[in-house]
């Protein structure tokens, strides 16, 4: 097995400079209305996804009992 050395980056392709000029440059900030309201959707998503997972380990242990 080789083992692959770490090593200076590659260079920057056509599309990440694009992309990296948009976030950067050319995308307005967000208002903070927006940045709150992500920062809601997200939490919940994090609550209903932790439920989630309880809940599949929860049946997995009854199963196995």
């Amino acid at each position: 097995m080789t083992l692959i050395a770490l090593a200076d980056p590659l260079p920057l392709t056509v599309p990440e400079v694009r992309r990296l000029l948009f976030a950067l440059v050319w995308q307005p900030p967000p208002s903070a209305a927006h940045v709150l309201h992500w920062s809601g959707w997200r939490r919940r998503h994090q609550a209903r996804a932790k439920q989630a997972h309880i809940k599949r380990r929860q049946r997995r242990l009854q199963v196995r009992l």
